[in-house]
């Protein structure tokens, strides 16, 4: 280990109190290694809110994401949790309500731009709220937002002041949900943050969490983001990241299947209608991602002779990174109307008169379920 290393290992941020490390740009106490020589030091998502107004994600492990949470339960808080709409089920954090107690919380559901325009908001507004009461998450209301469109946020800022009082503001939520977007929001607007604010400014705090102060003497306290690997977007390259996570409005593809056929996302999943009467199913993914439909009888042989080339992306050599397939089982009744959820890679509405069995294939470990139609 070098003498920086060192160093670092054995250096907190003055900001924000966590243990500085040099080597993950990503994980929590970053700091460059010729930063080490500053006085103070600081990691860089601290440096980052105090030059630029400007919050960074953090990732943490789920267990030690827990114990934050935990904290959160003995104090007096809003609570604003922000979720991936695209990816709805693998990026809410189910079991939040067992940490933070009675604090009430704010549902902020991000990337409301990738639904067709057409969408009915009132109803997706209506089923979210049925999800998260499902969920056992207990909302004092939810707002439909979209940071990359810059929408939903006045609503956001509204609701915020009207639910806090004079509580502190905990934001939380999973990678890749827009969180950092938020905060930037949120500090623009009811920080009195400015370029000669010092660091020494924010309070001492456990771990990674960031305590940015409000002028009424509050703060919003920006927790690092959750990582679950249940979500595909958690296991694929970065390369690969950018394909399964769409950055325009999905187009839905609608295929007329009958029984006895297969259809591949690219190589990074597959669905099988294993019996029931011709019906169509609706497809809602990245539209980087290539569909392919075969028979049912050679999906094993195809995907083992083109897994990687035909059916692609991702490549072989990122394939054989990916843990093995495994299968999912779903019986659907005549007249429910479903969704086959696959968190990160998307979902396959089920427009079903007349019942159906199908099966997923996705990596092991990856979540996937039935859930009511979204739209």
């Amino acid at each position: 280990m070098t003498e920086m290393q060192n160093t670092a290992d054995a250096a907190r941020c003055s900001g924000c109190g966590i243990k500085l490390q040099t080597e993950a740009q990503d994980k929590p106490g970053y700091v460059p290694a010729q930063a080490l020589e500053r006085e103070p030091v600081i990691c860089q998502r601290c440096f980052r809110i105090k030059n630029y107004n400007e919050s960074s994600s953090v990732t943490v492990l789920q267990d030690e994401f827990l114990r934050l949470l935990g904290q959160i339960g003995s104090k007096d808080a809003l609570v604003i949790h922000i979720v991936d709409l695209f990816d709805f089920h693998g990026s809410v954090i189910s079991g939040l309500q067992r940490f933070i107690g009675n604090n009430p919380v704010l549902l902020a559901v991000n990337k409301t731009d990738l639904l067709p325009k057409v969408t009915n908001w009132n109803k997706v507004r209506n089923w979210v709220q049925k999800e998260a009461k499902e969920i056992g998450l207990k909302v004092v209301d939810v707002v439909l937002c979209s940071a990359k469109q810059n929408s939903g946020f006045d609503r956001l800022l509204e609701m915020l002041s009207h639910y806090r009082g004079d509580r502190d503001v905990y934001v939380v939520g999973a990678t890749n949900v827009g969180k950092s977007t938020l905060i930037n929001r949120l500090i623009r607007d009811y920080s009195d943050l400015d370029q000669e604010l010092t660091v020494s400014r924010y309070p001492g705090t456990t771990l990674d969490m960031v305590h940015i102060p409000l002028d009424d003497g509050k703060s919003i306290i920006d927790t690092p983001g959750i990582v679950y690997p249940s979500r595909y977007s958690e296991l694929v390259s970065p390369q690969d990241l950018g394909v399964i996570m769409p950055d325009k409005p999905l187009k839905p593809a609608v295929y007329q299947l009958n029984e006895g056929q297969t259809l591949f996302f690219g190589g990074f999943g597959r669905f099988d209608f294993i019996q029931g009467e011709r019906q169509s199913f609706t497809f809602f993914a990245s539209s980087s991602i290539p569909l392919h439909r075969t028979k049912l009888e050679r999906a094993d042989e195809l995907y083992a002779d083109h897994a990687g080339e035909l059916l692609s992306p991702p490549d072989r050599s990122s394939l054989e990174k990916l843990p093995e397939w495994t299968r999912h089982d779903f019986r659907i009744p005549k007249g429910r109307h479903s969704d086959l959820f696959i968190s990160g890679l998307g979902w396959i509405k089920v427009n079903n008169d007349s019942g159906a069995v199908l099966a997923v294939h996705v990596p092991k470990g990856v979540k996937v379920l039935e859930r009511p139609s979204l739209i």
